[in-house]
């Protein structure tokens, strides 16, 4: 697996990124790189982001304004050649339909819970170096 590993963080929130950095700390989990983030608090800023490339995974706010994180989501994987996994945060368990609509790899609920949000997170990073 690759030393270090980039994650884009979008949320119009600073306190919703902040719960994202410190529910990963350094790294996921033991088998995970060291993560570095990539903050975008709008959708021009994740679309410049995704075309510079170097994204290993997108982590995006459901509840971000004026663009959800689903809407973003779904037009991601739509027009970004090879689109990074994304883990969708979602303001209800029962929106994780639309997280399935999106298009989203994985989902999980706002407030950020450290461990759920850290395992989903580690899973991508996995499966993201088991298919480079």
């Amino acid at each position: 697996m690759q030393a270090t590993a980039t994650v884009l963080v979008y949320s119009d929130d600073a306190g919703t990124r902040e719960q994202v950095r410190l529910a990963t700390g350094r790294r996921p989990a033991q088998d995970a790189p060291v993560v570095e983030f990539v903050e975008c608090a709008t959708p021009a800023a994740v679309l410049s982001e995704l075309d510079r490339g170097g994204i290993d995974v997108c982590v995006l706010d459901g509840e971000a304004v004026p663009m959800g994180g689903m809407g973003m989501c779904r037009q991601i994987k739509d027009e970004v050649f090879d689109c990074p996994p994304v883990l969708l945060l979602i303001g209800r368990p029962q929106d994780a339909w639309l997280a399935t609509w999106s298009r989203a790899d994985a989902a999980v609920t706002l407030p950020v819970e450290p461990v759920e949000f850290a395992a989903a997170l580690a899973s991508l990073l996995r499966r993201k170096a088991l298919a480079a």
